[in-house]
């Protein structure tokens, strides 16, 4: 059932089983999960099916130092899908080290393992769409595929291991027929989460608020309630409310907020090959089932424990586009139509350099020059990436000169001190706005540096060419950037010890018997993967634990601990609600 809040009558109450706030691919996700499950879900979404400027403006906020990270309302989306309305697609599973404890990298350490998250790691893989579980090229595809760079060989990187793209999936649009369809889901838009009522003791939820930007305010009662909303969101909403706990909800430690974590990545250094161009296959792969899928330069576990440094891959890139000596027409034209990329992708895309007239017009020249290969590039694009059902994932251009950069991807340490406060400012719903101090440390940079000479040496061993990249500007080169895209991890980290994290194993946070929390702020370390994947899977097993733990709370010899606040479903689609219930105006809902 599809519904929007500002049809409901000011103040009624709604009685369900499962409340999740925001229906990005957490939320989403942990919905279909509990389709047909005898378990009543209110899926709460801030805004509605498209992209409203208003509702946009309640992620505003405001950042220690706008060069390291981006405004708080970019790279994510306050809309049903969520930011999966906007994202590249890329799915990749976190290894099997990232959720160990280990000894060098402080606060590292999983309450589960790679083995637990497995079968939900299959399961996500086939709502992202991203084809079967497979992540190396052995397990993908049935023939042999042409090396990377023919002639590399390394003890310390493989290029077998995967990441695979999904069409990208909106799962707003790809999902939204189900859950319209769901006799015991209940999707309620614009609907803004703020009041968290809990019981006198704070161990319990009472209800949550909940409230337009046309003035309208109503409320859930349920039996649990997770919190789906992203990892710079989730911090904002617990650290706002501090009816009963002074310093926000599960922040007894000062933990909400802390060890905010995103990427370090970027483009960087040179490498030639002295090479055919036919011996490089630096772009996708089509496996058997139409996913693409590409191939990485993978750091080791063993050589990540050898060297004491974090998780780390790369990819074989086109020089950098803002340099026009590459001579490429297609490169040329990207940097010519800077204006009309979305900031997302453009920020990366070309970085802060400040170009003058003399290089605009080698650009052109390029272009010119370039007649051919520039239209089929423009082509394919067209072709593979707008007319296509399944997107062809990025820009993929095979340098004249055989030279590309390094693209590369790296685990950032969890550090205490680089956190998501509150600002002071209020939104037009009166939440306080969030404050980002993100902060990166020498671990992170050593970690880079040491992968990059590792693969500088293993180039010149192979006798194929050279790496090189200047040792001075690494730092400046890998945060052109800054903080990497909308990866906002680690701000409410799972744990087994409430001294040290926020959430527990199953993600209820410490000492709430029935909060949850769901999504990317719950990852106690970074890995090099992007988390969407791993969002999902940990949503799936998320769901899992809900039913198993509705379905013990329904039995007869449960029912009499249940809080006076919930009451037990009678049937799965039987919705109840209250309306002309008083409402608090002074309290933010």
């Amino acid at each position: 059932m599809l519904q929007d809040a500002r049809n409901l009558p000011d103040g009624q109450v709604l009685e369900t089983d499962v409340c999740i706030a925001g229906a990005g691919a957490a939320g989403i996700t942990l919905a279909l999960e509990l389709l047909d499950s005898g378990i009543d879900v209110v899926l709460l979404e801030s805004g509605g099916f498209n992209d409203e400027k208003s509702t946009q403006s309640l992620y505003s906020g405001t950042v220690a130092t706008e060069r390291l990270h981006s405004p708080p309302d970019r790279y994510r989306q306050r809309r049903f899908g969520g930011s999966t309305t906007l994202w590249g697609g890329r799915c990749v599973p976190f290894d099997a080290i990232d959720f160990e404890t280990r000894s060098y990298l402080p606060n590292s350490g999983w309450p589960i393992t790679r083995e637990v998250l497995e079968p939900h790691y299959r399961r996500a893989n086939a709502l992202c769409e991203a084809g079967q579980f497979a992540y190396t090229t052995g397990e993908a595809f049935s023939a042999a595929l042409q090396p990377v760079i023919r002639g590399f060989g390394s003890g310390d990187f493989s290029t077998n291991s995967l990441e695979r793209f999904s069409c990208p999936t909106n799962f707003g649009l790809r999902y939204r027929a189900r859950l319209a369809a769901a006799s015991n889901v209940r999707v309620l838009l614009h609907a803004n989460i703020g009041r968290i009522s809990l019981n006198d003791a704070g161990t319990m939820v009472r209800e949550v608020g909940v409230r337009t930007l046309q003035g309208k305010a109503c409320s859930v009662r349920a039996r649990h309630y997770v919190l789906a909303l992203g990892g710079l969101e989730v911090p904002r909403v617990l650290l706002a409310n501090r009816d009963i706990h002074p310093t926000g909800i599960g922040n007894a430690r000062d933990l909400v907020g802390r060890y905010y974590m995103c990427h370090i990545a970027g483009t960087v250094g040179s490498l030639q090959l002295n090479l055919p161009r036919a011996d490089v296959s630096h772009g996708y792969d089509l496996a058997e089932s139409g996913v693409y899928c590409r191939r990485r330069l993978a750091l080791s576990a063993a050589t990540q424990r050898r060297l004491g440094i974090g998780n780390f891959i790369a990819r074989l890139h086109h020089p950098r586009i803002t340099n026009p000596d590459h001579g490429t027409g297609a490169l040329s034209l990207l940097y010519l139509a800077k204006p009309f990329i979305p900031y997302e992708y453009a920020k990366r895309l070309h970085g802060d350099e400040t170009a003058n007239w003399r290089t605009w017009l080698q650009h052109v020249q390029n272009v010119l020059g370039d007649p051919v290969d520039t239209a089929a590039f423009l082509w394919d694009w067209y072709r593979l990436r707008h007319l296509a059902s399944r997107k062809f994932p990025s820009i993929i251009v095979k340098p004249k000169t055989n030279c590309f950069s390094l693209d590369f991807h790296s685990e950032q340490q969890p550090n205490f001190s680089s956190r998501v406060t509150l600002n002071g400012a209020q939104d037009a719903l009166g939440m306080p706005q969030v404050h980002i101090d993100w902060r990166y440390t020498e671990w992170d940079i050593r970690t880079v540096r040491c992968a990059l000479n590792l693969f500088a040496r293993d180039i010149q061993a192979s006798g194929i060419g050279s790496f090189t990249y200047n040792p001075a500007s690494l730092e400046t080169e890998i945060l052109r950037d800054g903080a990497y895209g909308g990866h906002h991890l680690g701000t409410a980290r799972m744990g087994t010890d409430s001294h040290t994290s926020v959430v527990d194993g199953d993600c209820k946070i410490h000492g709430v018997q029935n909060l949850f929390v769901a999504g990317s702020a719950t990852f106690p370390t970074s890995s090099q993967a992007n988390p969407t994947l791993t969002v999902v899977a940990l949503a799936i097993r998320l769901a899992a634990h809900l039913k198993e733990k509705i379905h013990q709370e329904r039995q007869p010899s449960a029912l009499h601990a249940l809080p006076p606040s919930v009451t037990p479903s009678v049937t799965p689609s039987a919705y109840r609600s209250r309306s002309n219930r008083p409402v608090d105006r002074n309290v933010p809902a």
